[in-house]
């Protein structure tokens, strides 16, 4: 039982580790490989399923090798690499490191299935571990702490799990391949789904209401410990498998949460967090169930051949043996359990393919412009099937960790998460209304700088020095498990102390948003006409109390251009919805317009009355970043607000620079 214990821990640990190292890898395709919209969508996804078509090999190397010393070697390069990311100054060795932890975990996924036939124990750990420690980071991962605190615990992780391969690995039976072909499915679901911090917290918003009031971390994090408990109660303890209607039961749950989820409404998020985790948890008991090791007959190492001794030097169970049986006895055994091995090793370098098949399908669609609610329906639809066509049951919950105490002690992990999230309370000006208001408009591309690090340090410390009032935001992430499943918007309003109003627009985790240090009320969202743009786009409008009933009028969007044509229909509409909302209020429209002045789309809004209240300081390039040369970050106004203080901000926290304008009030 200890070993079995064992074997489940270092699965475990090498899941977080792995999923740590994916969090760095994916953005990394978006904000490195590809340089955002500047690189194909297809050569980007190219790049990233190169590397698990590769990692199909190591299999074949195992089989050569020997599954203990691939093991070894892909866990010390995995560990290494997990370490030292936190140490890059991100760009290209970034990358490359992360690209080698990858292929690293996948190895070390391979090696690790050829010799453990039950991975189901350490598999839904492992998820929940790494989803439980993302909330009580508030999403913000270690790797980019750069803190002593990020150091320790990254190298405990790092300490328990090399320590933990140290001895050799228990004797293996013939079963397994259904599990291990569920690993990477599991990872896409449980990283897009079930068990995501950012989107707990992201469906709590939809559903709290006003955004004008104190935002709550207890409320917006409650749903991420129920659905790690109710995940593990799924997979640990076999409660799904019980029974033909509770087999049933899972799968059920699982589409019905992936088909919630596809349909992209902010409200229907919370329920599909909720039954797409405990549907997971019950298909993984599912596949986990059977024989217990050893009852199909004697189990030796992967590495083994049919026709002479183990690959990586060790005795062959019946041959080498004084007073055993001859050593014909022993081949067909092991040959059987060698390619048990075999088939386990496939099958989880097989699925970790499927996740990125899956990963990339999904979020290419925002480029490419098709379709994609259908692919978390179609790999919940993989797993339903897998689970379905598992056999007869056996064992009814693999008991190499006490279930009970197991979920109680990864839930309580979950639970810590609200107690230690920050809170922003938004009060109204007791010393009557400002005279002046200042506003920042910036695309934060998700939250990562040029350097293609999470620089939310950057980011703040770039609005804190110029003291906006209201901040808009472009290209805001909530959750997307391509960007590391962080809420870029909630850490960056921590940071600023302003509270939020986001507004979807590509999906319910993917739009813009108001930061404020006043209260906002009376949100209002415009869809916007795609006119062909793959990605989706909004207008978010919100009213700023001021107090003594000074309310102007503020609107945040983000154009999306029509492959080789300007904004022009998208402009117009944000115009007029501005324009109408505003009523004669004092109003400002702003965001990346993706227009430069004198084009048609920048007339639009001069047009309907507004003033570039950017216009004293141009030409005022934006973009990028680094180099900027294309004015395309606008802030409007209507006339009877004078601005002033017109600045853009050097730095590359992100590849926009921001434009900050101070605005003086009309008299009340």
């Amino acid at each position: 039982m200890r070993q079995r214990q064992l074997a489940t821990a270092l699965v475990a640990l090498g899941v977080v580790l792995l999923t740590d190292v994916l969090r760095v890898w994916l953005p990394g395709i978006i904000t490195i490989f590809g340089q955002a919209a500047s690189t194909p969508a297809e050569l980007m996804g190219a790049f990233a399923l190169g590397w698990f078509v590769l990692a199909l090999a190591a299999p074949a190397l195992i089989r050569r090798a020997g599954s203990r010393p691939v093991t070894l070697a892909a866990a010390a390069l995995l560990a290494g690499t997990r370490l030292a990311l936190t140490a890059t100054p991100g760009g290209r060795t970034q990358l490359w490191l992360a690209t080698a932890g990858l292929v690293a975990g996948l190895v070390w996924l391979a090696g690790t299935a050829a010799t453990t036939e039950r991975p189901v124990p350490g598999l839904a750990v492992g998820l929940a571990v790494a989803a439980a420690g993302h909330a009580v980071l508030d999403t913000y991962d270690l790797v980019w702490w750069g803190r002593w605190e990020a150091w320790l615990v990254s190298a405990v992780l790092v300490v328990l799990f090399l320590a933990g391969h140290a001895r050799r690995p228990v004797p293996s039976g013939p079963g397994g391949a259904r599990a291990w072909l569920l690993a990477g499915p599991a990872l896409l679901l449980a990283g897009m789904v079930a068990l995501s911090p950012a989107l707990a917290r992201t469906a709590n918003s939809y559903l709290q209401g006003d955004p004008g009031v104190a935002r709550s971390p207890l409320l917006g994090l409650a749903p991420l410990p129920v659905a790690v408990a109710v995940f593990l109660v799924a997979a640990l303890t076999g409660a799904f498998v019980s029974s033909p209607w509770a087999r049933v039961a899972g799968p059920a749950a699982l589409l019905a949460g992936a088909v919630l989820f596809a349909l992209d409404r902010g409200n229907l998020l919370l329920p599909a967090l909720l039954l797409t985790a405990v549907g997971l948890g019950a298909c993984l008991a599912r596949t986990g169930t059977g024989p217990v090791a050893g009852t199909g007959g004697p189990a030796v190492d992967a590495g083994h051949t049919a026709h002479g001794p183990p690959a990586d030097g060790s005795a062959v169970d019946g041959e080498a043996t004084a007073g055993r049986a001859p050593a014909t006895a022993g081949r067909a055994p092991a040959a059987g359990t060698a390619r048990a091995g075999a088939r386990r090793a496939y099958a989880a370098t097989a699925g970790m393919l499927v996740f990125a098949l899956a990963a990339v399908a999904y979020y290419s669609a925002y480029d490419l412009g098709y379709p994609n609610g259908w692919v978390p329906v179609a790999v919940a639809g993989l797993v339903a099937a897998v689970a379905l066509t598992a056999g007869p049951v056996g064992d009814p919950a693999p008991r190499a960790l006490p279930p009970v105490r197991t979920t109680a002690a990864v839930t309580a992990l979950a639970l810590l998460a609200p107690l230690v999230a920050d809170d922003v309370a938004v009060v109204g000006n007791r010393s009557g209304p400002p005279s002046r208001l200042t506003v920042a408009a910036y695309n934060i591309r998700m939250g990562f700088g040029l350097d293609g690090r999470l620089d939310l340090p950057g980011l703040a410390g770039i609005l804190r020095r110029q003291d906006p009032d209201v901040v808009v935001l472009s290209e805001v992430d909530r959750g997307w498990l391509l960007n590391g499943g962080h809420d870029t918007l909630d850490l960056l309003a921590d940071r600023l102390g302003m509270a939020y109003v986001f507004a979807p627009a590509a999906d319910p985790l993917w739009g813009d948003a108001v930061l404020s240090r006043w209260p906002v009320t009376a949100p209002r969202t415009l869809p916007l006409p795609a006119v062909g743009a793959p990605t989706g786009a909004q207008a978010l409008a919100v009213t700023v109390d001021l107090g003594d009933g000074v309310r102007p009028a503020v609107v945040s969007t983000h154009l999306q251009p029509p492959p080789g044509r300007q904004p022009v229909v998208q402009a117009r509409a944000v115009a007029e919805f501005a324009t109408a909302y505003a009523g004669g209020r004092p109003l400002v429209v702003a965001g990346d317009m993706n227009t430069e002045p004198g084009d048609a789309a920048f007339a639009e809004f001069t047009r309907a009355g507004l003033v570039d209240a950017l216009a004293a300081a141009r030409p005022l390039p934006t973009s990028p970043a680094d180099r900027p040369r294309e004015q395309i970050d606008h802030v409007f106004v209507t006339p009877d607000l004078r601005p002033g203080d017109v600045a853009a901000p050097p730095g590359t926290a992100s590849d926009h620079l921001p434009v900050v304008v101070t605005l003086t009030l009309p008299p009340a």
